[in-house]
């Protein structure tokens, strides 16, 4: 498996991640098995959210019951997980309080110290970036985040958040698969007539990441 250090950080991670998104009626040792299958590919990545299963943090307890993680363990693998989408709405929430308990729910649910990188899940229209940037300095200083980043954002929302957050955002995960791939296309359509998928919807976000070091993480590439 092909691996590469996260641009803007020290973490080395391989060029697939597993998503956990599906594990809440796994058993155990079905669990076990796709963690097993996963290590024996090279793939030491596990994607995560809060929202990921029935109720808040069900795939990530259902993860953390599972495999009980030995320290050893734990240290030899990438976990990422995602904040800022409330389900009882549903709406979006970048909010201080918000951030920190999202964070600290998953670090339970996962029975895990800290998280190698936080995403913030869908941009929030109301967004303070002030108070993004206070809880991702909190929660780095604490040593429950090593990395940030975000999933879904365009070009300008992140500029926005970056006017506050200190932290380099490393990460933007977008919709991307052979039957969803407009932020490919739509560059390589340019100046066609009549191609709908020329028109731009994401503002250049992919030529945006290239350009600043943030990597682009593909979700759902096989749905």
């Amino acid at each position: 498996m092909k691996t590469f250090v996260l641009p803007g950080t020290e973490i080395t991670v391989p060029a697939v991640v597993t998503g956990v998104m599906r594990i809440q009626e796994k058993t155990d040792a079905e669990v076990r098995a796709l963690y097993d299958a996963s290590l024996a590919a090279g793939i030491n990545f596990f994607d995560h959210a809060d929202i990921y299963g029935s109720g808040v943090h069900g795939c990530e307890a259902r993860f953390g019951e599972a495999l009980r993680l030995t320290p050893s363990e734990r240290a030899g693998i990438t976990l990422q997980s995602k904040a800022g989408i409330v389900t009882d709405g549903p709406y979006f929430d970048f909010s201080y309080s918000h951030i920190i308990e999202a964070v600290n729910g998953s670090l339970a649910a996962l029975r895990t110290d800290y998280l190698d990188i936080l995403l913030l899940h869908r941009p929030d229209a109301l967004v303070e970036p002030d108070e993004v940037a206070k809880a991702f300095s909190e929660l780095e200083a604490a040593g429950k985040v090593r990395a940030f980043g975000v999933s879904n954002h365009t070009p300008a929302q992140i500029e926005l958040l970056k006017r506050s957050v200190r932290q380099p955002l490393v990460v933007n995960q977008l919709q991307l698969s052979i039957t969803h791939a407009p932020i490919l296309t739509q560059g390589m359509a340019m100046n066609m007539n009549g191609l709908d998928q020329s028109i731009s919807r994401d503002l250049g976000v992919l030529d945006y990441c290239r350009l600043h070091d943030i990597t682009v993480q593909a979700w759902s590439p096989f749905q």
